[in-house]
């Protein structure tokens, strides 16, 4: 499911590290919340023999998609799975459980852009420029900053207007087919508001420090780092302070303030990092933990319970996630619904 994210809260690096990632295939239903809803695929070069540089991959209904706008699509994706640690045969199967799921996002956005077309939907200049307008005031941008953004993630202005309409048309499409359907009654509102306690029951936060190695800071490897803090976690078993102690051996920005690193939820930890800390006791400090990018020791300062929240304080945000979650349910079973009287002939 697509993260709850829409084009007028994108912050910096997203606005538009991946508009095609976040805009592209899997259509970011949820604007609608935000917005007023009111030839040939051969290339041959001038050679004796034809070059295929593309082909079709899939046939929607009278539209094609082709391989190059499949690997478009996947490009931003790509990059994060090169990012990831895993070994070439994982990265491979990822690579195709991935490239499966982009292509039938696509056919998705086939499906949208043809009943766009047959609903007779429109948007207008005005509505682009407004839309424009609200993305720059929520990330503080002037005209100029948003272009050096663009031109940074390679996407001319005339390239992201044309991004913003189609996310507008289909706003309209999700606006029409699913929205008037929509109730979120008291009761719906008060009985997600008893099933999540971690959210509005007076959540526990832990204020945490930490020292820090890198694995990548010793030429000889992990088990050269992993012996560098099996002496830092003896000094501070001998009584060295910890904050001290993170001054001296952490290999941190946060070295200088003693490591502090601020206050957090579980929920907000990686689940390593959540096993280290939450039976600590204030003082106390972690064994030592392999974290993605090297080891670290943690020590909880205390434990702050936030005051827990009134029902009456948060029946809108409740309200809003509940209209959420049912937007991209009953909008996912209108495709469903859509593919199943389409004539689609996947390629590969």
């Amino acid at each position: 499911m697509v993260a709850i994210f829409t084009i007028i809260a994108v912050k910096e690096h997203s606005v538009l590290t991946s508009l095609y990632k976040r805009i592209g295939p899997a259509f970011c239903l949820y604007l609608i919340l935000l917005l007023p809803i009111s030839g040939m695929i051969l290339f041959c070069r001038p050679c004796p023999a034809a070059q295929i540089v593309d082909r079709i991959v899939a046939i929607v209904n009278s539209d094609i998609i082709r391989l190059s706008d499949l690997n478009r699509a996947m490009a931003p994706y790509l990059s994060d799975l090169k990012s990831q640690a895993v070994s070439e045969a994982d990265e491979k199967a990822k690579q195709y459980k991935l490239r499966e799921k982009v292509l039938n996002d696509l056919i998705d956005e086939k499906l949208a852009d043809q009943e766009i077309k047959e609903e007779g939907i429109r948007v207008s200049d005005d509505e682009i420029d407004e839309a424009i307008e609200q993305i720059k005031k929520m990330n503080y941008y002037t005209d100029e900053k948003l272009r050096q953004v663009l031109n940074a993630e390679g996407l001319d202005m005339k390239t992201y207007r044309s991004e913003i309409k189609r996310q507008l048309l289909r706003n309209r499409l999700v606006a029409m087919k699913v929205r008037s359907k929509i109730i979120i009654t008291d009761e719906d509102i008060k009985k997600y508001y008893d099933s999540h306690p971690e959210l509005y029951g007076g959540e526990i936060k832990y204020r945490l420090s930490n020292i820090f190695i890198p694995e990548g800071s010793d030429p000889a490897g992990e088990k050269n780092v992993r012996a560098k803090m099996e002496l830092v976690l003896d000094q501070l078993k001998k009584g060295l302070p910890f904050a001290e102690a993170a001054r001296k051996y952490s290999v941190a920005d946060n070295s200088k303030d003693g490591g502090l690193l601020g206050s957090f939820s579980l929920s907000d930890l990686s689940a390593d990092v959540q096993k280290a800390v939450k039976n600590l006791k204030p003082g106390e400090f972690s064994d030592i933990v392999k974290t993605r990018d090297g080891f670290q020791i943690f020590y909880l300062n205390e434990k702050i319970r936030k005051k827990k929240k009134k029902l009456k304080d948060v029946e809108d945000e409740i309200k809003q996630r509940l209209y959420e979650q049912a937007v991209n349910e009953k909008f996912k079973k209108w495709l469903k619904g859509m593919r199943e009287n389409a004539l689609i002939k996947i390629i590969m």
